[in-house]
């Protein structure tokens, strides 16, 4: 962990600014009373819990009795993964594939050792609905949250999320809040001059979708527009005040549009600022070009001149998101087992033919 990621931990370290955090991330829907029950279904020791997806925010095109009948997605955070799946394992086997027969320590191996470090359970019902939870540990989600090293959890938190259980360990509630600025810095570098609000959302959305073999196959193609535009009060409600201490943007609220001058001194900015694993691969994408091997630093002062800089970045955050949902694809058939994989394909693939009518 660098110097610059130290200090940027150190702002979050109060319990005021910890609870400022998880109300902004917590306005949602009101209504507690089904999460509640399907909790109440799990083992203890989940320290943060959160919902996602079309069976909790409206999409483009939905009606509230869509969004009641689609397919819950969880999020349970766990200090110890193979205690939670031992235990879990205990109460809700049918939840497993056959790789429970393998025991907890086994699926616990599975979850931390390959893919993005995640395990789900997928359709599965409880408390009268269908919900499919993952599993990640607490080390495993601040590493992703502040480095992207999968952008999967972490690219899920982009947008709008319901909290359920809230954080209270504080250097999860500072990576949540650092991967929220993380992704303003990746987007600006991504936009042009002038762009709407709804544009940077869309941007932003996007980042853990561009590289995704999925979205070629088997994702709703307006699926982008259709998760912005409906929550646009959700998402300013996450990046509002970020984007009014974000010195190298100017932002006319009244009128939704954003300005930015994407010089060298703003694209450095930026750059430095970005997660450590799309430094990475930023510093191995230019480093293909001829002449020495570069440190990180010089790459970034050069990249901060360079007309092609979008490219580059927007290149470096599709290889994290290409290698960890290819690898978390080929993972789910063990961990879903091959009947629900195939139920669950084949609702995203008709997801997708549907968009295009």
């Amino acid at each position: 962990m660098n110097w610059r990621l130290l200090s940027r931990l150190s702002v979050y370290s109060t319990k005021t600014q910890l609870r400022q955090y998880t109300a902004t991330g917590n306005h949602q829907p009101s209504n507690l009373d089904n999460y509640g029950a399907i909790l109440e279904q799990f083992p203890e020791g989940i320290q943060m819990s959160f919902a996602y997806g079309s069976g909790v925010f409206k999409q483009q095109g939905q009606s509230d009795t869509q969004v009641k009948k689609n397919m819950i997605d969880l999020i349970f955070v766990v200090d110890d993964s193979y205690k939670w799946h031992h235990k879990n394992i205990k109460q809700n086997k049918k939840h497993y594939s056959c790789l429970k027969y393998f025991g907890a320590k086994q699926v616990a191996n599975v979850q931390e050792k390959y893919g993005a470090a995640v395990y789900f359970n997928t359709k599965v019902q409880c408390a009268g609905r269908e919900i499919k939870y993952g599993v990640i540990s607490t080390k495993q989600l601040i590493t992703d949250l502040l480095d992207w090293s999968t952008l999967y959890v972490s690219g899920r938190m982009h947008k709008p999320i319901r909290i359920l259980i809230p954080p209270t360990k504080t250097e999860l509630c500072s990576a949540m809040q650092i991967n929220l600025e993380n992704a303003i810095h990746a987007a600006l570098l991504l936009l042009p001059e002038t762009f709407s609000e709804e544009e940077l959302y869309e941007q932003i959305a996007a980042l853990s979708y561009d590289g995704d073999f999925r979205m070629k196959f088997g994702e709703d193609k307006n699926k982008i527009t259709n998760i912005v535009k409906p929550n646009m009060a959700y998402f300013r409600k996450l990046y509002e005040q970020i984007l009014l201490k974000e010195e190298h943007v100017k932002w006319s609220i009244k009128q939704g549009v954003l300005e930015q001058y994407p010089n060298q001194v703003s694209q450095f900015h930026h750059l430095n600022l970005l997660p450590k694993t799309v430094q990475s691969n930023l510093l191995a994408c230019m480093h293909r070009r001829p002449g020495k091997y570069p440190d990180l630093e010089e790459i970034i002062r050069q990249l901060a001149f360079d007309s092609n800089c979008a490219d580059y970045v927007r290149q470096s955050i599709a290889e994290i998101v290409k290698e960890s949902s290819r690898s978390q694809s080929i993972k789910g058939i063990f961990t879903a087992g091959i009947v629900k994989s195939v139920l669950y394909s084949s609702r995203k693939v008709q997801k997708m033919m549907d968009s295009k009518k």
